[in-house]
Order: structure tokens, then sequence, then C-alpha cells
């Protein structure tokens, strides 16, 4: 019997390459997107230190969001398709739609190349950034209910993207999809083991927070996820009847300071103790430092700002369980020593 193929674009990325992971243990042809078919060994690389030993079932193909080639004959066949892959938050830019007009035109390319396709079923990776902004003096825990608030003044252009990228598709779904399924996966911050020198953004904090670079850090709280999660809950979403026309975020409910973060990484390995921060920083200080560094943006947008969030849907909807947070940021940093990425102190 011929397997079913599962298109996944952005196939080099960290929820990426775990998708494709647990998809081809369960037995499932996948074809995946890059922009350079240069990734393709960094793709065999981590998936082969994730256990997989055969690639038969896995095709790799060059496809670029922000052009209109390839698309059609890579959803070709098809059943269903997990859209992952966005643009690289660009940190520096001198206009918002940078960032905004990649971001939905690709969704778009996606949804179109699929449903032309006959695909069944689209999961897109939108984000926490697509539920949580713009909504001053929260109390109360963020759902798969709240939209970010596009118009409200401080709402970086990296949240507007994934906010409007992801109202294009549903919109696109309502108008356009003549009957092809849609379901949204919101992640958090996302942790979890990397299987390669080549990481996301998420990860990279960890990296930093043990290297010592992080002297003191920002009042900033998040949710966290694990990757490995993250990925069971899009095949989740891909498979089960209830999912269609769902949002789910991907979410432990915990919520955790970046000193928490610290104190997570020091009670689990002892050894980075004194590299590790102690101190943050007060929000008026990265507030002032964001206006003469671009980079800081985002943080300063989100200093002091409440981040409690809920699962309830995914887990009465699709019987999910996601490891803890703690557990997700362990294990980002175990492989990160596992794969000399980063060195134990005294260690040359």
């Amino acid at each position: 019997m011929k397997k079913q193929l599962v298109v996944v674009t952005g196939g080099s990325g960290f929820i990426a390459i775990h998708i494709i992971l647990q998809l081809l243990q369960r037995g499932f042809a996948v074809r995946t997107t890059v922009r350079s078919l240069k990734k393709t060994a960094l793709i065999r690389e981590m998936l082969t230190n994730g256990g997989v030993t055969d690639f038969h079932d896995l095709e790799v193909v060059a496809a670029d969001l922000t052009s209109d080639a390839h698309w059609s004959e890579t959803l070709q066949g098809a059943t269903y398709a997990i859209h992952v892959a966005s643009p690289t938050p660009n940190r520096v830019f001198k206009d918002e739609n940078e960032m905004i007009q990649p971001a939905v035109n690709g969704v778009l390319r996606v949804l179109t190349a699929a449903r032309d396709a006959g695909v069944k079923r689209v999961v897109l990776t939108s984000a926490y950034g697509a539920i949580f902004a713009g909504h001053p003096r929260r109390t109360t825990p963020y759902t798969e209910a709240d939209w970010s608030d596009v118009s409200a003044k401080k709402v970086h252009a990296y949240q507007k993207s994934k906010t409007l990228a992801e109202r294009a598709a549903w919109q696109f779904i309502r108008e356009s999809g003549r009957g092809m399924a849609l379901t949204a996966v919101n992640p958090v911050a996302v942790m979890g083991p990397v299987l390669a020198n080549d990481y996301s953004h998420s990860n990279g904090q960890i990296r930093q927070l043990l290297e010592g670079q992080l002297k003191a850090v920002p009042r900033v709280d998040s949710g966290y996820v694990d990757v490995r999660d993250v990925a069971t809950l899009h095949i989740l979403a891909m498979l089960a009847p209830q999912a269609a026309g769902e949002r789910f975020l991907a979410t432990t409910g915990e919520t955790l300071s970046m000193l928490d973060v610290a104190e997570v990484l020091r009670t689990a390995f002892p050894q980075f103790a004194d590299q590790l921060p102690t101190r943050t920083i007060p929000n008026s200080a990265i507030k002032l430092a964001a206006l003469v560094k671009p980079e800081l943006r985002m943080v300063a947008s989100l200093v002091g700002e409440y981040a409690g969030t809920r699962n309830d849907k995914a887990v009465r909807l699709l019987d999910w369980h996601p490891r803890s947070a703690q557990t997700a940021i362990v294990a980002t940093a175990q492989s990160m020593l596992d794969l000399g990425i980063v060195q134990a102190p005294g260690v040359s």
C-alpha cells in the first residue's frame, strides 16, 4: 500500500525537523521544502541524530516562499501539508512591511498550491504572537479565542506578521478553500532537543545563559513548550477530524521569567551556576536602550507584560499532554552539551 504523502515546508527549521522525524517514524512519506538544496545535508544530519536510519520516504525539494515557482509541483500528490516555514524575523528593518508582506504572501502561495493539488488539510504553524500582542492590562490567561490587536501602538512587526498571515489563511479558507480544511497551531517559546549546530532564537537564549553572556536579564515572562510536543500537536491537528477549522495554543500553561529559566538551568547543571544571571534589568533601561538599538525593540515590547496561557482545548479535543516547561528547557541545554555546542566551564 502506498504511503500517504505529507508536504512539510521549511524542513531545516527546528519545529519542522521534529515534525518530519515523527512523520517518518509513524510511516508517512515526507516531501519537505528548503530555499536551497544545500540544506539537504543538514536535514539528513539532524534526522540521523534524531534516530532516523532510512531516508527512503524523504524527498527534499527547493521552493521559496517569496516566489510562485515550484509550489504547484511541490504539493502534487500530497494528502496533507504542514506549513511551518516563515520568513526569518529580521530584527532591524526600515519598514515593517518587509516582515509582514512575505509572511502573508507565503501563506497564500502554499494554500493556493495545496488547494489546487487536492490536499485534504493544511496545518499552519502560527504563533503565540498572533494571540497575545496589543492587549493592555491583561490579567487572565490567553486562549485560542484571543487575537493580537495589530492596531495597538507598540505591537512589534514580527507579531503583526504572524497575526496577519494567520488571518489571511483563515480568510482564504472561507472564501477560496473549496472544502480544504485548515488547522492552526500557535506555540509559545519552543524549547527541547536541538539536533545540530543550527537552532532557533529561543534555544539561542539557553546558550547565551549557559555561556554567561547575560549578566542580567530583562523582566520578560513567557510560556515554554517542548518541540517534541509541538510536533506531536501538529500531527494530531493534521489527523483528528475534530481539529478541522480550529486553532490550538501549544503551551504547558506554565509561565516562567528569564530568571526562572536561569534557575532551572542552575539546578540541572550546577557546573554552570557561576555563569548564570541572578539579576534583572529595569524595564525603563530596556525601553531606553531600544530607542537607539532597533534589535531590542521586540524585547522592549514584552518587558513587564502578562504572559499567562491555557492549553485546555488541545488537552480536551486532542488528548495532548505536553512535558513540563522545565523538562523542555533542560532538554535544550543537555542537547547543546551533547553536541558540543556549549562547553562546560573549564573544558576547552
